[in-house]
Formats: structure tokens, C-alpha cells, sequence
């Protein structure tokens, strides 16, 4: 019952042109034999991660704790539409808006019309710093913006 359930769900999520290429799953008893069939058959690649091993898939693990942490932790989500558009949203900001630690604190995806002349810790004369909401306030995004005349 649990397996039948378990591929009608991926039936639903997996669409026929799909950029995925990969299923990273561990051996929990919800994939037997019979689920890996059926989501090759769909046109995935089955990857198996070691039992109790979540160092395996470690890029997974740290998005979901971060995901958690930084946005899921805070919000009472309220249906399905509503944590897809959350989680959506929350995405776009994590690589285009998020600093990072590992760019030293930079932002990935700066658009260069954004990149202003350095000036040390001081803001040029004639701009301003223009904050953008993001998930009603959770977070925010930063820039420059020149000062009308």
C-alpha cells in the first residue's frame, strides 16, 4: 500500500520534460524495489546513499537545515500553494540576494549596472540605500540607488 502511494506521489511530481535527473535516496522501507523501477522508468537515475549516513549527502543536508533555519522556522505555513510560493521565494533571495560566507560576505548573482564605485564604509554623495522586503519582512536586500536631483 505504502509503495503504491509512494509512486502515485512521484507520478504527480515528476513532469515528462523534467530537468531532474537523479533520485538520492536512503534505505528507508518507502523505497523498495518495486518505487526504484518505476521512478527509472520515469527517467531518473536511482542513487542509493549509505543507511543512517546523512554526511553522504552532505549539500542536501545543509541547504534543508538552512532552508529550515533561516526561513521555515519562522513561518506558519498554511497549505501547499503557500509553502511552494514560500519556499520559491525564499530560493530566488538564497542565490541572488543572500550574502554568503564562502564569497567573503558577497552576493552571487550581482547585476553589474548594481556594482557602484568603492568608497570605503562611506556612501557616495547622490546615493541611497533602498531596502526590499523579502517573505514580508523575514529578510531584506540591500542596494544602492542614485537620489533624484
Amino acid at each position: 500500500m505504502i509503495v503504491q502511494a509512494t509512486i502515485q506521489q512521484f507520478r504527480a511530481i515528476v513532469p515528462g520534460d523534467q530537468p531532474q535527473r537523479f533520485l538520492i535516496h536512503d534505505g528507508d522501507s518507502v523505497y523498495a524495489a518495486a518505487v526504484d523501477d518505476a521512478v527509472t522508468a520515469m527517467g531518473l537515475t536511482v542513487l542509493n546513499t549509505p543507511v543512517r549516513c546523512p554526511q553522504a549527502n552532505a549539500f542536501c543536508e545543509r541547504l534543508i537545515v538552512t532552508m529550515g533555519r533561516e526561513c521555515l522556522d519562522w513561518m506558519i505555513v498554511l497549505f501547499e500553494r503557500h509553502i511552494r510560493a514560500v519556499v520559491q521565494e525564499w530560493v530566488t533571495h538564497y542565490h541572488c540576494g543572500r550574502p554568503h560566507a564562502s564569497l567573503r560576505p558577497g552576493i552571487p548573482d550581482v547585476p553589474s549596472t548594481q556594482l557602484p564605485a568603492m568608497s570605503g564604509h562611506r556612501i557616495l554623495d547622490g546615493q541611497r540605500v533602498v531596502a526590499r522586503p523579502i517573505l514580508g519582512g523575514l529578510h531584506h536586500e540591500y542596494r544602492l540607488e542614485r537620489m533624484a536631483a
